[in-house]
């Protein structure tokens, strides 16, 4: 088995998507590039995920589209042929992301380990990291880094906004207007909340609080719908800004937010990026895998209630990366449950 006999200088890390996953492994980078300053890294990811991360410095970015046609696939594979890298960190386990892992020329290739190497990943790599159960998502790719012997953990993202999304974000939300934006699509439909409920938690963020609402998300139709529906039963005016910014542009939004309301998507993890906390909406999943890292105590958290109901056992003896989308069971949150949250996170703020 390959091993690391000194300070690699060429290291690939091969994640594609998520937005979410994506942004779990920005700190690892981090930490590595504080390790070994004059290594030089690249970055394997998805094209829709480069749009935001894009901005990072001193990474070179290689993206994929998973809709590429085969001329681009094969164009792809060349651009890999001619490279060579001391070290690939595989940090996804997708089969199509190993496909790829194996076009990718290192030296060590390393992975999961053998009890979380799913997809056949242990195929693709010839070392893997330590062996771990039940971790947050974001802990588990720090096991890379323990295992190129770097223990020491940055959670540093310092994901610069473009210049243009700074500034129109500073249109949106002036200096100094506390405000609730809520995005309140997932990419899984059995992980949202209910209109009304989000509409309810509006109404009392802007009545009780004093809050300026906004709404936003991606452009597509049932986030729209979703939208237009929460308009629909709020009481006061909030601002539906749903398929007006693009991932910069609402990454600079969320860093001038008071807080953000979300089921379990790519946005909270976002939000943990630039320090805004969030209140995430979880029932279908569990926050202590994929919850925002810095805003767990803040989550509403219904998955033990969840695996009892729809499982019928306690979340402890369900596999952990156990996911319960079933339709009802973000009725299990309770708009007071929201508030509540929400009346605790402002006066620890205050």
């Amino acid at each position: 088995m390959p091993s690391l006999n000194s300070t690699p200088q060429n290291i690939c890390i091969l994640r594609l998507s998520a937005i979410g996953d994506t942004c779990h492994v920005v700190p690892v980078l981090r930490t590595l590039q504080q390790a070994w300053p004059e290594a030089r890294f690249t970055w394997v990811i998805g094209a829709l995920e480069a749009r935001l991360m894009g901005a990072l410095p001193d990474v070179e970015f290689i993206t994929v589209d998973k809709r590429a046609s085969r001329a681009a696939r094969r164009a792809l594979a060349q651009k890999l042929e001619a490279r060579s890298f001391d070290v690939l960190l595989h940090m996804q386990l997708a089969l199509r992301a190993s496909l790829i892992a194996r076009q990718i020329r290192a030296r060590v290739k390393l992975g999961f380990d053998w009890q979380r190497a799913r997809e056949l990943q242990w195929l693709f790599t010839n070392r893997r990291i330590p062996a771990r159960s039940r971790e947050h998502v974001l802990d588990s790719f720090f096991g890379f880094a323990n295992a190129l012997g770097v223990n020491e953990r940055r959670l540093r993202w310092d994901l610069p906004s473009p210049q243009a999304a700074a500034g129109r974000a500073a249109t949106v939300i002036a200096q100094g207007v506390r405000t609730l934006i809520i995005s309140p699509c997932s990419s899984h439909p059995l992980r949202n909340w209910r209109a009304e409920r989000y509409a309810a938690v509006a109404d009392y963020a802007s009545q009780v609080h004093g809050l300026r609402v906004l709404l936003c998300g991606a452009p597509s139709d049932a986030e729209r719908e979703m939208g237009a529906a929460i308009l629909r039963h709020t009481r006061t005016p909030i601002s539906n800004r749903i398929g007006e910014d693009d991932l910069p542009q609402l990454l600079a939004l969320l860093s001038r937010a008071t807080v953000l309301l979300s089921p379990d998507s790519g946005p909270v993890h976002m939000a943990t990026m630039v320090g805004t906390p969030v209140i995430g909406l979880y029932a279908a999943t569990n926050p202590a895998r994929t919850g925002p890292y810095l805003s767990r105590e803040w989550c509403v958290n219904a998955y033990p209630e969840a695996a009892e109901r729809f499982r019928g056992r306690p979340a402890e003896q369900l596999p952990w990366p156990t996911k319960i989308e079933v339709p009802g069971v973000m009725d299990l949150i309770e708009v007071s449950q929201v508030t509540a949250r929400l009346d605790a996170l402002l006066r620890s703020r205050s």
